[in-house]
């Protein structure tokens, strides 16, 4: 069997400065790690934590063992194999590996199959928890420190190395004279003479608890993170097919009266909506447009605290409710109070706001009801300013409360923004100086003006608004008076 450079020759000064280096690479790598893990929450309880973030300390921690376990073999590169005792037999053949500098982790033995002696380093006593005053166990008697259901396996490794030559790979546990269950890694070849026959064994064997208990929390905090996971994306479709099949086509510009034959006074809307930044939060805006019996339009837009499939079933029911009242000829503000004694009889305790127009092109008036709902936009002539605001809570917010209305003529021309609160970043709406959503639509009046339909106006919004760091979603509808 051919000897091992390192057993044959000790390291010279050169290899020493070169696994010197790695060991301090080796170092620093693993406090960088470690500097990671606490950012991902490594002080704290795994209740308190994410699944992700779970996820990410049990591999920071998995990486750490083996940076340890890297460090260490490298300072048994560095050091070389180990003196031996006086008095012990040798054969003809490489020395057994050393164990790592840090005792209790790993430690090297060799089985003499001519001599029937057996040498054991100082660490693997550690690492079996046996005292060295009882000397080391042979072959035969190494398998009791095994679970019964794992020395089959030892026993079988034993016999195909020494009878076959094949060197043995594996793990199994032991029960050390605590109590303590261990994990330990075996790595044996056997020593061959110049015929080819087996005299001797020899192996490294090392404690891999802790490493195999961060490979099982790892595996068991991806599986969690998977699930979530998937069950977060589940509920993500769920959410943007349910708010798709409820609101109105985006990108579709209507005309109300649809039938109407005449050429003032109708309605031109187009309406969008703009995810949050991260387009994962699926919240309970809302936006519609539905002609009534008579020729009259509805406009409404909202919003819903909450994400996810919870807040866009509330916002499908809110809206079926505010459709079926506006069919039912309700008007706004009494509409209003029925929506706010639904929310707050729901199953669910939650909060909105709403705005709800009733327009009629017959005589262009516009009566509207808004519950904690930032007011319409109206632009006439290059100008925009906000209508005056009714009274009005938000939804689900006051058992009983009362909800005022305003009416406004509307004039040929005249152009309608109906916004939910979510269009400006919230964080930027806190700095000093910082315009909100109404201020940064009301300076857009003249482009507005330049514009010659109500998607072109939407297409402004959008500009404007749609690269910005929402936390929230919104939406705007734009309603634009034909002359």
């Amino acid at each position: 069997m051919p000897s091992h450079p390192s057993a044959d020759r000790p390291a010279t000064p050169a290899e020493h400065g070169t696994l010197d280096s790695l060991i301090s690479q080796a170092r620093r790598l693993r406090g960088r790690v470690e500097a990671v893990r606490r950012t991902t929450g490594g002080t704290e309880p795994d209740d308190a934590l994410s699944s992700e973030r779970r996820w990410q300390r049990a591999l920071c921690e998995l990486a750490v063992h083996h940076l340890e376990d890297l460090g260490r073999h490298l300072g048994q590169l560095r050091d070389g194999p180990p003196a031996r005792s006086a008095g012990t037999a040798t054969l003809d053949h490489p020395v057994q590996p050393s164990a790592p500098a840090s005792a209790g982790r790993a430690g090297s033995a060799e089985w003499n199959l001519l001599t029937d002696e057996v040498t054991w380093s100082p660490e693997l006593y550690t690492v079996l928890g046996r005292e060295p005053a009882d000397g080391p166990l042979t072959l035969d008697e190494l398998p009791a420190l095994l679970l019964p259901e794992d020395q089959p396996w030892l026993m079988t490794a034993f016999t195909d190395c020494l009878v076959d030559g094949k060197p043995v790979d594996g793990e199994f546990r032991i029960r050390r004279p605590d109590g303590e269950v261990r994990t330990v890694h075996l790595a044996a070849e056997p020593v061959l003479d110049s015929d080819g026959s087996c005299v001797a064994m020899w192996g490294v064997l090392r404690d891999v608890s802790e490493l195999r208990l961060s490979e099982r929390a790892l595996e068991q905090t991806s599986e969690r993170y998977a699930r979530e996971r998937h069950r977060a994306q589940t509920e993500h479709r769920v959410a943007v097919e349910l708010q798709e099949a409820v609101l109105p086509p985006r990108r579709q510009t209507l005309r109300h009266p649809r039938h109407s034959r005449e050429t003032t006074g109708t309605l031109e809307i187009a309406a969008h909506y703009l995810p949050s930044a991260t387009s994962a939060l699926i919240g309970g805006d809302w936006y519609d447009a539905m002609e009534l019996p008579g020729g009259a339009t509805m406009l409404t837009v909202g919003d819903l605290t909450g994400h996810g499939v919870e807040a866009t079933s509330g916002m499908a029911m809110l809206l079926g409710a505010v459709r079926g009242m506006a069919l039912a000829g309700v008007e706004p503000g009494t509409l209003m109070g029925h929506l706010n004694q639904l929310l707050d009889s729901a199953a669910q305790p939650a909060l909105g706001s709403a705005l709800c127009c009733h327009y009629d092109p017959r005589t262009r008036n516009l009566t509207w009801s808004q519950a904690g709902h930032p007011a319409p936009l109206l632009y006439r002539a290059g100008q925009g300013r906000p209508l005056a605001q009714p009274e009005g809570v938000l939804l689900g917010a006051m058992s009983g409360a009362r909800y005022g209305q305003c009416s406004q003529q509307l004039e040929a021309g005249d152009l309608l923004v109906l916004h939910t609160d979510g269009l400006a970043p919230r964080s930027a709406s806190l700095e000093d100086g910082a315009r909100s959503s109404a201020a940064r639509l009301l300076e857009l009046a003249p482009r507005f003006a330049e514009a010659r339909t109500a998607r072109e106006c939407v297409r402004v919004v959008v500009e404007e608004f749609g690269e910005a760091e929402r936390e929230d979603d919104a939406c705007a509808l734009i309603a634009r008076v034909s002359e």
